[in-house]
């Protein structure tokens, strides 16, 4: 087990290697997209400057505790645009051009081939570093322990944001396996995403169930900073890492179920 850890880690290692190497030959493409995500980023950067201004209070939670929110949401949006957003893009035009047939060859994972091969490493730059420091002023402003324990919880419910945010985002791209069109429901899915950026305190009860447990879409942005501000025990943090374990092993079956049913685009 070990040793295919370290073969698939040696392997995403090389496709980073390679994709900077790529971006590099075209580094003004490499600093207009730095460039571009920063306006985008500003923007939200105002709409943090009106909750504050507002003095917004969503249930107990004042302003600064509601920079954890929106600096989750920030982080996981720059990890999802830099390691799956281009993947995910690409797998449609994988099965419409027969390009699938290629990576059903190599002695690797299509999965990990098809969903990891292409890593964007100048868009998700400053997502990734403003939305960390949010999160650390609003630790610091929430009077927050800053402990190994507080730490580690905060990192788990990270690393389960992030595996959410692959089973959940990946499916469209599932779908095209069966259906030619699925630009709708990308268009659903990153409609979705940008409602996620607030406490789920702001929505009815019935769509917070919804949004928890059964399309977890909530877990991405709510358990780190609720686990912060001591309203997730340990528990419910393990419960979350099980879940997001669980929906990964459904998307796997999924995917397999897909590569069985495909059909050669060159035959």
């Amino acid at each position: 087990m070990f040793k295919t850890i370290r073969k698939y880690a040696h392997l995403y290692g090389m496709f980073i290697k390679n994709c900077l190497i790529a971006q590099m030959e075209f580094r003004g493409n490499f600093m207009m997209s730095l460039l571009v995500e920063s306006v985008y980023l500003l923007a939200k950067l105002l709409y943090v400057l009106v909750v504050f201004r507002t003095d917004l209070h969503v249930d107990g939670i004042p302003p600064e505790g509601l920079l954890l929110f929106i600096g989750m949401h920030t982080v996981v949006t720059g990890i999802y645009v830099g390691l799956f957003f281009t993947n995910f893009t690409k797998i449609p035009e994988y099965i419409k051009d027969g390009s699938l047939d290629l990576m059903l060859t190599k002695p690797v994972s299509l999965q990990f081939m098809a969903s990891l091969r292409y890593v964007d490493l100048a868009l998700p730059i400053p997502d990734i570093l403003v939305g960390f420091v949010m999160i650390g002023i609003g630790w610091h402003a929430m009077d927050i322990p800053l402990t190994l324990l507080q730490l580690a919880g905060f990192m788990l419910l990270l690393l389960v944001s992030v595996v959410i945010t692959y089973c959940l985002m990946i499916i469209p791209a599932l779908l095209s396996f069966w259906f030619v069109q699925t630009g709708s429901a990308s268009e659903i899915a990153h409609s979705a995403w940008d409602a996620n950026n607030f406490p789920m305190a702001i929505y009815p009860a019935w769509v917070r169930r919804i949004g928890t447990f059964a399309i977890p879409l909530f877990l991405i942005t709510n358990f780190g900073p609720l686990f912060l501000l001591g309203q997730l025990s340990w528990l419910y943090a393990g419960l979350a890492l099980a879940g997001s374990l669980l929906l990964f092993t459904v998307i796997r079956l999924i995917w397999k179920q897909a590569v069985k049913g495909y059909s050669s685009a060159s035959s």
